[in-house]
């Protein structure tokens, strides 16, 4: 007589824990839930094996190899937000101010200049044979003096934008629309070096009638990097933020 259950053979009752692979158990050689591998044998457990990078901080989710940047530029910020790109509006307003800034003393400088040479030519007596000569000769003087005009206001104004944007970050027009100008890669301020390439730039480009300045200035509307810059600035690895 058997006392083993039925379709049991051998008359032993099967034990479902001991050594019988089945939902919920555990196979033979495979490490169970909670315990852990063997030295040397991976983990076998759920989701995938971690990635290589930099480790995970909390509030910056990681993905592949190191921190992805977030927004136009991150200043070397893992994950940081980046800058406020200053609006088109912003910088047109900035280069109006500063236009006006550069017209009042292009007149004040105009204006002493021409007072003095006219002053002389009305000196001149219209009875003396030399009348001519020396209306001629106060003719000439406010010429000079209108060269020596625009001279000066060549040297300040590369004084102006150069220095300004280079010490400080921008000039009297930026700072006061809120903007200024800074190095691509690390948000400092530009130095003299990349000041003067972004100052020389648009000013080659006014040599062609004015016509090359004016696409410098235009070109930040076709940068399709999302910072805005103009050729002046890529020239320069600067870009013009908001404050």
């Amino acid at each position: 007589m058997s006392f083993g259950p039925p379709n049991d053979p051998y008359g032993q009752p099967q034990n479902p824990q001991q050594g019988q692979p089945g939902y919920g158990y555990p196979q033979q050689g495979q490490p169970g839930y909670g315990q852990q591998a063997p030295q040397g044998v991976p983990p076998q457990g759920y989701g995938q094996p971690p990635q290589p990078g930099y480790p995970q901080q909390p509030g910056y989710p990681q993905q592949g190899y190191g921190y992805p940047q977030q927004g136009p530029q991150a200043f070397g910020y893992p994950g940081g937000p980046g800058p406020r790109v200053a609006s088109m509006g912003r910088r047109l307003g900035a280069r109006a101010i500063d236009a006006v800034a550069f017209a009042v003393i292009y007149v004040v400088l105009g204006v002493i200049g021409v007072a003095g040479s006219l002053s002389a030519a009305n000196d001149c007596d219209p009875n003396a044979a030399d009348y001519n000569t020396c209306i001629n000769n106060a003719g000439s003087d406010i010429a000079a003096k209108f060269g020596a005009v625009i001279g000066v206001l060549a040297i300040v104004g590369l004084l102006y934008e150069w220095l300004m944007t280079g010490l400080v970050g921008g000039t009297l027009g930026k700072l006061a629309v809120g903007i200024r100008v800074v190095k691509a890669d690390t948000g400092q301020k530009p130095g003299l070096g990349s000041s003067f390439i972004r100052w020389i730039i648009p000013i080659v480009g006014s040599l062609a009638c004015g016509i090359g300045q004016l696409l410098v200035y235009l070109s930040p509307f076709w940068d399709k990097s999302g910072r805005q810059q103009g050729w002046h600035d890529k020239a320069a690895s600067t870009m013009v933020i908001q404050n």
